[in-house]
């Protein structure tokens, strides 16, 4: 009889089959895990490439999440207005009748100013300027208080240069200013319906000049958002005359009307004027200016006689 098979007999728990065996169940176990592993590592990857990629974006598109633009640096526009309900801030003021706001809202016009008349223009804050300047990002000059930004602080320049002003301005550039501040107000008037005789200009209005210069005080942060009726008390309506253009004088430094979910960006353009009534309907802020240098003048009207300025004079 051919002799019996018998089963292989069984190994200790100390031998290798059962060392064998245990690894394969710890690989069963460690498997999942490093898988895990491995997809937490691409997530995390993945996240901060799309993070990046934010940024990225950002830094080219602005700093707002802004979804749309109200005027285009490519656009040449006759005139686009926006109708927005009135904010309350008129009513803790006295009200001029005809004057004071009923209608509210925002405009762009490139048609009131031409590109050479704001190139003139900005030679006029140019030279000014050149008197001093700010150490921080923002510079400021105001031909009606005299008000020059030189380091940290202000001077009066008419004060504390003297008669060297007569070798840094004319007559005719006061007179291109004169023009320029009466061509803006007949367009605010017919834009909201008002006789523009009612209309007195008022402070502070001055030409300003941006860079990408950190901020050394307070007065160079201009990116935070402000409203101007509270700011100023006597302002009513607001206008900004843009002197050097978007993208190619300078990066960022857009204007923003500040609108939850949708604010409106108007994108600088020499000879661009902006205005709007300067209440909270009217929120706004200046981007950072990140490159370049950006040019404006702001011209601010009032209805109240009372706070009425004159044009400046260089005598």
């Amino acid at each position: 009889m051919a002799p019996q098979r018998r089963g292989a007999s069984k190994a200790p728990e100390g031998s290798g089959a059962a060392e064998r065996r245990r690894q394969r169940s710890t690989k069963s176990i460690r498997a999942p895990r490093d898988v895990r592993k491995k997809w937490l590592r691409v997530a995390v990857l993945g996240s901060c490439t799309a993070l990046a990629a934010c940024l990225f974006w950002g830094s080219l598109g602005g700093d707002d999440g802004i979804t749309e633009v109200l005027a285009h640096r490519s656009e040449i526009l006759p005139g686009r207005f926006i109708e927005v309900p009135c904010s309350e801030d008129y009513d803790s003021h006295r009200r001029f009748e005809g004057c004071s706001p009923r209608k509210c809202g925002r405009g762009v016009s490139d048609a009131v100013i031409t590109r050479d008349e704001a190139r003139r223009i900005r030679s006029i804050a140019e030279k000014g300027l050149s008197l001093g300047g700010s150490d921080g990002g923002a510079s400021i000059l105001d031909l009606h208080s005299g008000a020059l930004s030189v380091g940290k602080h202000f001077v009066n320049l008419y004060r504390y240069f003297g008669d060297k002003i007569q070798t840094i301005f004319s007559e005719e550039d006061f007179q291109l200013y004169r023009d320029v501040r009466q061509k803006v107000q007949l367009a605010i008037a017919q834009a909201f319906g008002i006789s523009a005789s009612s209309l007195h200009l008022t402070k502070p209005t001055f030409f300003s000049r941006i860079n990408s210069t950190e901020a050394r005080t307070a007065h160079d942060e201009y990116w935070h958002a402000h409203v101007d009726k509270v700011t100023y008390g006597s302002f009513d309506y607001t206008s900004l005359l843009y002197l050097s253009d978007y993208l190619d004088d300078f990066g960022g430094g857009r204007f923003v009307f500040m609108e939850e979910g949708a604010n409106k960006t108007v994108e600088p353009r020499a000879g661009r004027v902006s205005f709007f009534t300067s209440g909270s309907e009217n929120l706004h802020r200046v981007e950072k200016v990140h490159w370049g240098t950006r040019y404006a003048i702001t011209i601010a009207f009032t209805c109240n006689p009372d706070h009425g300025i004159s044009d400046p004079t260089l005598t």
